[in-house]
């Protein structure tokens, strides 16, 4: 029997993931909901974070004494990287509870409600990496051919995202609390991750850093967007992190799939 339901789990995802039609005009469709009547539309998303890099790199730049050439450029990487993963993460407990009434009214694989919410970050990360973009112009970053390896880094990012959204998701909509609980370990993740503040700066402390999967998360792409080959640790943190998910997500999605539309 368990057998038989991961098999119509996998299936749902399947399923979900050849919908692309749907959730994509679903996500689109949130992106300019979000924004609508307004004369920029969703390039506030990418004004909105860019005032926010030029500021905090400005300050803290000035309070850890950090040469501002190459602590911008650092600061736009990491803050771009990490709206996307606290993005999916924050977004991903809320796909099921909010296609309410979606999921009671239209028949179609749950999953698709995840991917929808993965789509709609993606376009926000798409607006935001202009704004590293033209940091690194300012700043004369060495874009080599290292900036390639930002897509499979994404790509790789992303499959942790849907299973965040596909557990979490389901998590929340059993239980209303979690979406809070969440959104302040992200909070207090953001501080104790290397995103406004640099790796070296944490001598003697390597262990506590390593331990930490978002630093990984964020150095397998930030690296190259700097001009770094990635460091294979990373990505094999990463990869574990991704099969390790999937494995606990793809149990509880199969046991407990079918209750959401009685939950949400």
């Amino acid at each position: 029997m368990r057998r038989e339901n991961i098999g119509n789990a996998l299936r749902d995802i399947g399923a979900g993931w050849k919908r692309r039609e749907l959730w994509m005009t679903l996500g689109l469709h949130d992106v300019r909901q979000r924004y609508r009547r307004s004369k920029l539309g969703p390039f506030w998303i990418t004004i909105s974070m860019g005032v926010m890099v030029l500021a905090l790199g400005l300050l803290y730049g000035q309070i850890f004494g950090q040469d501002i050439h190459e602590y911008l450029p650092f600061l736009a990487a990491g803050f771009v990287i990490w709206g996307l993963i606290s993005t999916m993460i924050l977004d991903g407990c809320q796909a099921f509870i909010v296609a309410e009434g979606m999921i009671r009214q239209l028949n179609a694989p749950v999953s698709i409600y995840a991917y929808r919410g993965l789509w709609s970050v993606l376009i926000a990360f798409a607006h935001n990496i202009w704004i590293f973009v033209a940091v690194a112009l300012w700043f004369s970053v060495d874009l080599n051919w290292n900036f390639l390896w930002l897509l499979p880094a994404v790509v790789i990012l992303l499959i942790n995202g849907l299973w965040m959204s596909l557990f979490f998701g389901l998590l929340s909509a059993r239980f209303r609390d979690v979406p809070l609980i969440i959104g302040s370990i992200v909070q207090v993740l953001f501080f104790i991750t290397p995103v406004i503040w640099r790796p070296d700066m944490l001598p003697g402390r390597a262990l506590l850093l390593h331990l930490n999967p978002f630093y990984h998360m964020i150095e397998i792409a930030r690296a190259p967007m700097l001009g770094h080959p990635p460091e294979l640790n990373n990505w094999l943190v990463v990869i574990g992190l991704a099969l390790l998910g999937w494995a606990i997500t793809l149990f509880f999605y199969s046991a407990y799939r079918w209750r959401i539309a009685y939950w949400v």
